[in-house]
């Protein structure tokens, strides 16, 4: 009976290996000694007894291999089990998130703040010093052409592949590599200083003492921040006050959203009314905040002054509120910081930079890859034709490095510098002033373009509109015929009365017929006539 259950546990259950086996799996391999049969376990879990049962065909096998592996083998298997342990432990700690949750500002008060909050700092780059080689290494070794330059160079130093010195194929893939380096790290640099010009910007910030100059990077959730008119707003904020009367701003959006037209923000009624600017720090009050979300449409929140009996409640939503990278397009505005950095709508609404591939260099990977497969047809021909004689395997290798010089490793270099010159004469052209090269890596995607879609026509003619032709009925005005048309509007506003109705009947019929009328005057000035009579 003893036999018929099984008190070695199995190797795939590492729970129970942890718990119990771990300090008898010595005795258990003289389980065949009747002195020792004393110290097995008598008892076992409801559950250790259910998996050992399913398990009983295999066990007698798993009993007599551990007895054979002995401790060695247990001590690696439970090195196994930590190292594992460890790997799922750091990779959870790395993937978890901050979650993020409705918070309580208090209107000039930032050390009241329960939580801490992230630095309010725009940051684009996609490497740091740490990551920058790592990570250029790894998009560049990505591509098939660098990858089998790469094979070729290190079969070098194997002796029986030898072709030549090894500075010939080491040489051109460092010189690849470096100027790769070089465009990237320029591109960084460029990055890093738009990132710093935005971070360096100097808002003014309301104080017990006064105003004080603060950068944009330094703000911090329920700071008080001034933004003047035509000045971007560094943080997600809700409108206190404002120098307009009306007690209502307008801003621009269109950095946000894409939309040219203004907003109407208004600020909130409590903090308006007070008699001046000062009296902010006068009053005990605090916003309610839902927490960070993308949707820059809809806000929910609540403003509560506690120092009054009773307390004043005024509901928020999105017209009191003043997101980041928008503008000030009117007056001067108040506002306290509720999101910064990380959780504004703007930043949440980005997505993370990624290593753009253009056309032009996929295309290039798979022509790469097409003559890598004729480099290998035509070595194994002349494999063939030598007969097989001697170690024909290591021949193969030797005429594969060989033909390597087919794929031309300079392509890559003359791809890169063109791309830069590229950009370079796009921010220098004089027909497009003022435009920025974000990227060197896909400029020559412009050349692809073929459809535009666009949602309105004010993304495309900026809202200037400029005068080319009218058209009214079958007529047609243009630039050669500006003087014509000014008298004609002169001639409207200078004539007396004239019936609406005759007015209305002459223009349809003069429409219709596409000819001036009899005395001189046409379509428009009955146009202008009707409005003056309307």
């Amino acid at each position: 009976m003893a036999d018929s259950i099984p008190l070695n546990p199995v190797w795939k259950s590492s729970k129970r290996i942890g718990n119990y086996s771990s300090a008898r799996l010595s005795r258990f391999s003289l389980e065949d000694e009747p002195s020792n049969l004393d110290e097995m376990p008598l008892m076992m879990s409801e559950e250790g007894f259910e998996n050992d049962e399913s398990d009983y065909q295999t066990l007698p096998r798993a009993r007599v291999g551990q007895r054979h592996r002995g401790l060695g083998w247990f001590l690696l298997g439970s090195w196994k089990v930590l190292c594992s342990s460890c790997c799922d432990c750091l990779a959870h700690i790395c993937r978890r998130k901050k979650e993020l949750k409705a918070r309580t500002v208090w209107l000039g008060c930032p050390e009241k703040c329960e939580e801490k909050y992230p630095k309010n700092a725009i940051k684009n780059q996609k490497y740091n010093i740490i990551t920058f080689v790592p990570g250029v290494l790894y998009q560049q070794f990505k591509f098939f052409l660098n990858l089998y330059f790469l094979v070729v160079a290190c079969s070098q130093f194997v002796p029986s592949l030898k072709i030549g010195y090894l500075y010939t194929y080491w040489a051109p893939l460092g010189f690849v590599l470096a100027v790769t380096m070089v465009r990237e790290a320029v591109d960084e640099a460029r990055r890093y200083q738009r990132d710093k010009e935005m971070n360096s910007q100097l808002y003014s910030k309301l104080t017990v003492r006064g105003k004080i100059q603060v950068k944009s990077s330094d703000i911090q959730v329920g700071d008080l921040i001034i933004v003047d008119k035509n000045q971007r707003i560094p943080a997600d904020m809700i409108f206190l006050r404002t120098s307009e009367k009306t007690g209502a701003c307008f801003i621009r959006t269109d950095q946000l959203d894409g939309e040219t037209d203004w907003k109407l923000k208004v600020a909130v009624c409590c903090t308006q009314r007070l008699p001046a600017v000062g009296d902010l720090f006068s009053i005990s009050a605090y916003v309610y905040a839902q927490r960070p979300q993308l949707d820059i449409h809809s806000f929910e929140g609540n403003f509560t002054r506690d120092d009054t009996d009773p307390q004043i409640h005024e509901s928020l939503s999105i017209e009191n509120t003043l997101w980041a990278s928008t503008v000030v397009a009117s007056g001067t505005v108040i506002g306290v910081v509720i999101y910064t950095g990380k959780e504004t709508r703007s930043v949440l609404n980005t997505s993370c930079a990624k290593n753009k591939v253009g056309l032009l260099d996929l295309e290039l990977n798979r022509l790469t890859k097409a003559l890598f497969l004729a480099q290998v047809v035509l070595s194994v021909v002349m494999v063939v034709l030598q007969g097989f004689v001697g170690p024909w395997f290591r021949n193969l290798f030797r005429f594969v490095v060989l033909f390597s010089y087919i794929i031309p490793i300079s392509l890559r270099v003359n791809l890169d510098m063109g791309k830069s010159a590229y950009g370079w004469m796009i921010t220098k052209d004089e027909n497009i002033p003022g435009t920025v090269v974000r990227t060197s890596t896909i400029p020559e995607e412009l050349g692809r373009l073929v459809y535009l879609l666009t949602d309105k026509t004010g993304t495309l003619t900026q809202n200037e509109m400029i005068f080319k032709r009218l058209h009214l009925g079958t007529v047609s005005y243009g630039t050669d015929t500006m003087d014509e048309i000014q008298s004609h509007i002169m001639q409207s506003y200078a004539q007396g009365s004239v019936s609406k109705d005759a007015v209305e009947v002459d223009l349809l019929q003069m429409m219709k017929s596409g000819a001036d009328d009899p005395a001189g005057e046409s379509p428009l000035c009955y146009v202008k006539n009707i409005g003056k009579i309307s």
